[in-house]
């Protein structure tokens, strides 16, 4: 059964959500997120990347080479999970790892050439996931949604 955005609003229910009406709004947040999250992993899958790790990038290309610990601190994420991305990166030559010329201790990651070629790609992809993710919805709900959207997320961590 196809569920409209207008039927989900009206209360319409997925099989395994409460029909009691609790936690609605937070079941469709946890399948918009799991929808967004594929969507994206089929993009990124193009340039040879999972989803997650052009996050990684990201903040590469946006701050430079950064320790692997402040990377886990940044993306909120588990020290394994970032490790293994940085393992999967340097593996496919997008990152090089070394010592912390300022602390032997700590592992500086930094983007190479080819991980730098990826950034316009990233761009597009995030681009393309965008125009997906918001077909159909007009600029005045793009808005609307955009400020829900903060609320929730300041909400949620502070």
């Amino acid at each position: 059964m196809n569920h409209t955005p207008t039927d989900m609003a009206c209360g319409d229910v997925r099989a395994g959500q409460d029909s009691g009406g609790s936690g609605q709004i937070s079941h469709a947040i946890a399948r918009v997120a799991r929808a967004h999250r594929s969507a994206a992993g089929q993009l990124l899958r193009r340039m040879g990347l999972y989803a997650g790790q052009e996050l990684l990038m990201m903040r590469l290309w946006e701050t430079g080479p950064q320790r692997q610990s402040e990377l886990i601190k940044m993306l909120d994420l588990d020290a394994s999970t970032v490790t293994r991305m940085v393992q999967r990166l340097e593996q496919k030559g997008f990152v090089t790892r070394s010592p912390d010329p300022e602390d032997r201790r700590a592992v500086l990651v930094a983007t190479t050439e080819a991980g730098e070629a990826l950034r316009p790609e990233v761009g597009t992809m995030w681009q393309e996931l965008e125009n997906r993710t918001l077909a159909g919805v007009s600029e005045e709900d793009r808005g609307h949604l955009a400020r829900i959207l903060a609320a929730v997320e300041r909400n949620l961590t502070e």
